[in-house]
């Protein structure tokens, strides 16, 4: 089986392509950080391939139907994750890297496609709590909200016979380079401020979780043409609780601070 994997130099992208090399899968995958790639064909245990192709600029397409010749799935990670940033920047690695996997999809005949969205598309400054795939998402936050939202749109408007759309919750693990390092960074150096006595609920997703998702999601039967889950590791805990597992499994000290709920949300 040969498998195309956009955004494979990212967190999930790379742990994705070194499942799909373990299966004995033929793997081409594209990414904009070349620095990785070196670490990730280290590792690869199998035929994989890299591709330098940089989405959304003139000559992505062309590169991408090259490298999706015989492609039996596309999976579909390269995005822009951030809570701020240029609108251009976000449409560009959003939607129109979206469209440019459509496209090679349907023009070679690629009858499956992985699509890696986001769970942000329920944020709506409010606690919600057991949400369904089918829960109504209120306007977007910002502009990765939207964006991601517009390349999920593309894709209902005209999903190849085969489509997933996955929401996994939070990653976390090895080569985490945004949420585990962060909290333990501030753990280290000085404290956490706590809001609303710690008792916020956080629905985290360990990263092999999320990678087992995507592989059922390219090689199992599906129920029908366009499908769409949540993500998570199903074990939802309290941010104080967390912090103080963090903290024990990694011998560092656990220092808070607590801080006024109104005042942090005025800010935020």
């Amino acid at each position: 089986m040969k498998i195309v994997v956009t955004g494979g130099t990212g967190f999930l992208g790379r742990h994705v392509v070194w499942r799909c090399a373990g299966e004995h899968c033929e793997v081409v995958f594209t990414g904009r950080n070349p620095v990785a790639v070196h670490d990730i064909l280290h590792h690869a245990d199998g035929k994989v391939l890299w591709l330098p192709v940089d989405h959304g600029t003139s000559n992505a397409r062309t590169a991408l139907m090259q490298a999706a010749q015989g492609a039996d799935v596309v999976i579909h990670c390269a995005a822009l994750s951030s809570p701020w940033g240029r609108w251009p920047e976000f449409h560009r690695a959003n939607v129109a890297s979206t469209a440019e996997v459509l496209t090679a999809c349907h023009e070679l005949g690629i009858p499956r496609l992985i699509h890696l969205s986001t769970p942000s598309l329920y944020f709506g400054f409010a606690d919600r709590f057991n949400i369904r795939e089918d829960a109504a998402c209120p306007p977007p936050a910002n502009n990765y909200v939207r964006t991601k939202a517009e390349a999920e749109r593309l894709i209902r408007a005209n999903p190849p016979p085969q489509t997933v759309i996955l929401r996994p919750r939070a990653l976390f693990g090895p080569w985490d380079q945004t949420l585990t390092p962060r909290l333990l960074r501030m753990m280290a150096h000085g404290s956490l401020p706590l809001m609303r006595g710690g008792k916020a609920l956080l629905d985290l997703t360990y990263i092999d979780n999320a990678v087992d998702a995507v592989w059922l999601a390219a090689t199992r039967v599906l129920p029908r043409r366009l499908s769409t889950y949540n993500v998570s590791n199903g074990e939802p805990m309290a941010l104080l609780q967390l912090l103080t597992l963090m903290a024990g499994e990694f011998g560092l000290p656990l220092r808070t601070r607590r801080l006024p709920w109104p005042l942090i949300s005025l800010l935020a």
